[in-house]
């Protein structure tokens, strides 16, 4: 089964608050028949309207296909987080791959940071754009890793707008009998990321890219130039971007291996009025310790837009709401009342070490994926990456791209029974405090 057409309607963007709150794009036309174009990207998501954007205010000729609609995939569903660093922190960074690199990549994260903020202000995108983000822990073990971090990133990468936080302020921001203290981070923040994508996309089109959406890339035959067949015809590009993440199927076979598809869930309550002290005293985001994160934030019409519980395969439950309900009760009791009013799923993509799979698969042929939920500042961000190196300045994608990437075990039959057995596991071990 195909994860484009799995749980979701072709040619629409699922029913979610998202998509019920951003000032909608016009469909862009199909491909219809065939052209020739000097890149051709596949995806519509934040890496590939990141690439179209900058390939446009180039002046180079930029082709974006999607399947669906721009922002269809994970970068119009997520939780708008935009993250400091990378997915692993600096200290599993630096286990990683040593001092030197982990510096290179907290850097390189505090552009994409930067990156996102330049691009919603010169593009002047309304898309809710707060700063703050607190990490939460659940355990005292968990708060004392969070403190040693802050204090880490203070001293080691003299890293200012970062405090950690006891028991007692915490609560004062967070009022959940489930957290004792944790960290807040005001360099980092939250946004609307559907609205993001449509403002990425109108910016891309109005710097000279065009858009086809309903437009399935079904193969892509590699040469110079390369041919990609679609639903609707045939492409020939001097290069090539793929860049469809969780949805990217059985294009490419190296990517598929180092890069696995995972649904994750967010649901939207009813409008919370006062109420919204419950959640959160200030306007920020909140992700936990757990490795099945819970994350949060407030909607700008005080909801509680809610993120939890993860599933592996092509099918999304019968009932997200009812999924996610149950770790919203554990984090907030007091909302046991509250209605949800939307539920929406999404389908984004881990990988092995859960950092970015960045590679050059041909000469004339890139790709970007595996975000692993830290996609709104890294994808954005690689989408530029792949941008410049098609240019010849390849600089900043070699950095991302020399990142250790190992396959899955099992290999894509098998990645998934596998997964989900490891999850299990860790899953039980957020139950029982572990």
């Amino acid at each position: 089964m195909d994860l484009l057409y799995a749980n979701d309607t072709a040619g629409q963007h699922p029913r979610s608050w998202y998509a019920e709150t951003a000032q909608t794009l016009p469909p862009f036309a199909p491909l219809d028949g065939e052209t020739r174009v000097h890149v051709c990207i596949v995806g519509g998501g934040f890496t590939g309207l990141s690439a179209a954007l900058h390939l446009a205010e180039l002046g180079v000729e930029v082709l974006l296909v999607e399947a669906h609609r721009a922002g269809f995939g994970a970068s119009g569903r997520n939780g708008g987080q935009l993250g400091s660093g990378q997915r692993v922190n600096q200290l599993g960074l630096e286990k990683m791959l040593g001092a030197d690199a982990a510096r290179t990549l907290w850097d390189m994260g505090a552009d994409a940071k930067a990156l996102v903020r330049r691009l919603i202000a010169e593009h002047d995108i309304a898309c809710h754009l707060k700063d703050g983000i607190a990490l939460a822990g659940s355990t005292q073990a968990q708060v004392d890793d969070l403190h040693r971090y802050a204090d880490h990133l203070a001293t080691a990468y003299d890293y200012a707008p970062v405090e950690a936080l006891d028991a007692k302020s915490f609560a004062a921001l967070c009022p959940s009998p489930d957290y004792t203290g944790g960290m807040l981070d005001m360099g980092a923040g939250h946004l609307h990321p559907l609205a993001l994508c449509f403002g990425l996309a109108q910016a891309a089109v109005a710097a000279g890219a065009r858009i086809c959406e309903d437009t399935h890339v079904k193969s892509i035959a590699r040469g110079d130039p390369a041919i990609l067949m679609t639903d609707k015809g045939r492409i020939v590009a001097d290069h090539v971007i793929l860049a469809a993440n969780g949805y990217l199927g059985g294009l490419d076979a190296q990517v598929a291996s180092r890069v696995m598809p995972i649904n994750n869930f967010v649901v939207a309550t009813e409008r919370l009025g006062e109420r919204a002290a419950e959640v959160l005293t200030r306007d920020i985001a909140v992700s936990d310790s757990r490795f099945v994160v819970n994350y949060f934030r407030l909607s700008h019409d005080k909801r509680l837009l809610f993120g939890g519980g993860e599933s592996y395969g092509y099918r999304f439950p019968s009932d997200i709401a009812a999924k996610v309900r149950k770790p919203m009760m554990q984090i907030f009791p007091s909302l046991r009342d509250v209605a949800i009013t939307h539920a929406w799923g999404g389908t984004l993509a881990i990988t092995m070490k859960r950092m970015p799979y960045l590679t050059r698969l041909a000469p004339n042929v890139l790709s970007a994926s595996g975000y692993s939920g830290h996609g709104v500042g890294n994808a954005v961000q690689a989408g530029a990456l792949m941008a410049q190196a098609v240019r010849g300045q390849a600089d900043g994608f070699d950095t991302m791209s020399a990142i250790p990437s190992v396959p899955f075990p099992g290999g894509v039959r098998l990645r998934n029974p596998l997964l989900a057995l490891a999850m299990s596991w860790y899953a039980l071990r957020d139950r029982l405090g572990t």
